[in-house]
């Protein structure tokens, strides 16, 4: 673990730099993070970081919907409430549902439940 801390610590400084590129430049900033991720991924010799599943259902994921919830309108809610509840449940349903397949079928030793978190994760954005 005391190997990993400054890479961790490294990391960690990176996501915020980016949060903040994200919103001077006005986009969303899973955007950029996904993108870092992905340059991250192809740099050879870095350390391999094993975090366990459940860490990330319990810790990370609530914060993130919590944030999300923030950006939430009430006032343009009001005013498409008929298409939000219509289009909206339906498609993040479909969604979550088709993610909760393709991952079980995809990737060995995913459960379908395990499936379901990730669509639900997944669908709404």
């Amino acid at each position: 673990m005391h190997t990993l801390l400054p890479f961790i610590l490294v990391l960690i400084l990176l996501i915020v730099f980016l949060t903040i590129w994200a919103n001077q430049l006005k986009i969303a900033y899973p955007i950029l993070l996904v993108l870092a991720g992905l340059a991250i991924s192809f740099v050879p010799g870095l350390p391999i970081l094993k975090i366990d599943p459940d860490l990330i259902f319990f810790i990370f994921l609530p914060p993130l919907l919590y944030e999300a919830s923030w950006s939430v309108s009430f006032k343009e809610m009001k005013k498409w409430w008929r298409i939000i509840f219509s289009f909206a449940f339906l498609v993040v349903f479909f969604t979550a549902f088709l993610v909760a397949i393709v991952s079980n079928q995809m990737i060995p030793g995913f459960s379908i439940a395990l499936g379901f978190v990730l669509g639900g994760i997944v669908s709404p954005p």
